[in-house]
This record gives structure tokens, C-alpha cells and sequence, in this order.
């Protein structure tokens, strides 16, 4: 059994991922999706992770997963404790000494929306939420989802640099949406590899895929733990 600890992303809640969650439990597994410290302006990165490294406990075969902006947050708890696997879904990969803030023009972000929206006739970048994030979502769902939201991230937290001196050793996966319409496919086609040494894996969904595909994400999930219990096994 493994525990997955599920970070949400910005404007999030733990709630986003109750459907990856359940789908987790049914397979045995325990899982930990923590609200993150919100509408505190005062609030950093670190308080992220000592709100996940609170959540956590004592729990063990911990596998890590941060969300869109729960990427800044993933790699400090997996810098802190003992981590079997560390995954990114549609994750901002951050640099050491970057911060939020300059991470989207550093990256590239707003000319890759910009080609990629030429291309789609507008889709990707679109200003409507049910366009660009819970396309696929069922719309009451989406819905919900949305009245939900919150202030989060802190401004505190955008504007200080990532604080880690570099990516830590910890065996890294990264899983891009092929239909995100946020952050385009390509974008993190040649991120991925450039910053973190690694091919991503890709699924079927928009940037909100935990509710719109929860059962193919936990399905990936689960695949990293298991292939990290095996090795384990095997040494």
C-alpha cells in the first residue's frame, strides 16, 4: 500500500482531487489532499509544505504529486521526507532560485499560448473557464468546482524565490494533459526535458483531468508506486 499525497493547485482546494482520491482507497491505497493556507497574503512556499508535511503524519511510501502550481510546493515536501516517487501533473517545473512570478516569461508560457491558440482558433488561453480549463468536465461539476475557489497562492508565495538549491533526489515523473488548453501540450513537450532530464508521460484530458478522467489518473499513479514497490522488491 502506498500513500499518495495530492497537492492542489492555485485557486485549489484538496477537494479537487475527492474523485482521484476515492479511486485510490478502492485500490487499497491511503491518500492525504490537503487544503493549502489560503487568503493569507503573508503565507510562502514553505508554510505550503509544512501544511503537507503536517497532513502527512507519519505516514510512509509516500508518492507526491503536485498539481499546476502545487509543483512549487511538491518538490520541498519530497526534499523533506522520504519520498518513493514524485509526480507532476500539468506541473510549473520550477528552478532553483526562480520564482513563481518570473517563472512564466523564463519559460516561455505566453508565446507558447500565443502559437498554440493560433492554431486552435482561439481555444487555449481562452478567457472563459469552461473553455480553457473544465472543457471536459461535466459542467456541474465544473461548477462546483469553481465555487470553490479561493485565493491561493499568496503573493508571498509568488514573489520569493523556490527555495531548493536543486531538484531533489527523488525518482521524478511528469504527466502532461494533451487536450490542456492552459498550458499547451508542446510547452511542456520541450520543458520537461530541459529542465527536469526527463520525457514526460501524457494522458487524455484537459488541465482539470483529476475531474474530468480521475479513474486513467489514478491508474497512472498507482502504475509509478507499483514500479517503485517492484524495484524496491527486487534490490
Amino acid at each position: 500500500m502506498s500513500t499518495f499525497v495530492l497537492i492542489h493547485g492555485g485557486g485549489d482546494v484538496g477537494w479537487s482531487w475527492h474523485l482521484v482520491q476515492a479511486e485510490l482507497q478502492a485500490r487499497g491505497h491511503d491518500v492525504v489532499a490537503p487544503d493549502l493556507p489560503g487568503d493569507d497574503e503573508s503565507k510562502t512556499l514553505e508554510d505550503y509544505a509544512d501544511a503537507v508535511v503536517e497532513a502527512i503524519g507519519d505516514r510512509q511510501n509516500l508518492v507526491v504529486v503536485g498539481h499546476s502550481f502545487g509543483a512549487f510546493t511538491a518538490p520541498l515536501v519530497a526534499a523533506r521526507l522520504p519520498v518513493d516517487v514524485l509526480v507532476l501533473l500539468a506541473g510549473m517545473v520550477p528552478s532553483p532560485g526562480e520564482s513563481p512570478d518570473e517563472w512564466w516569461a523564463n519559460t516561455g508560457y505566453q508565446s507558447a499560448v500565443q502559437q498554440q491558440a493560433k492554431r486552435d482558433g482561439g481555444l487555449t488561453g481562452n478567457a472563459d473557464p469552461f473553455v480553457s480549463f473544465y472543457h471536459d468536465v461535466p459542467r456541474e461539476l465544473a461548477e462546483e468546482a469553481m465555487g470553490k475557489e479561493r485565493a491561493h497562492p499568496s503573493s508571498a508565495a509568488t514573489a520569493a524565490a523556490w527555495p531548493l538549491d536543486a531538484w531533489p533526489n527523488v525518482p521524478t515523473r511528469f504527466v502532461l494533459c494533451n487536450e490542456d488548453r492552459f498550458f499547451p501540450p508542446d510547452f511542456f513537450r520541450r520543458l520537461v526535458p530541459d529542465r527536469l532530464g526527463i520525457v514526460p508521460d501524457e494522458i487524455a484530458g484537459s488541465h482539470c483531468v483529476a475531474l474530468s478522467r480521475p479513474k486513467e489518473v489514478a491508474d497512472m499513479l498507482a502504475g509509478y508506486a507499483a514500479t517503485v514497490a517492484a524495484t524496491r522488491l527486487g534490490q
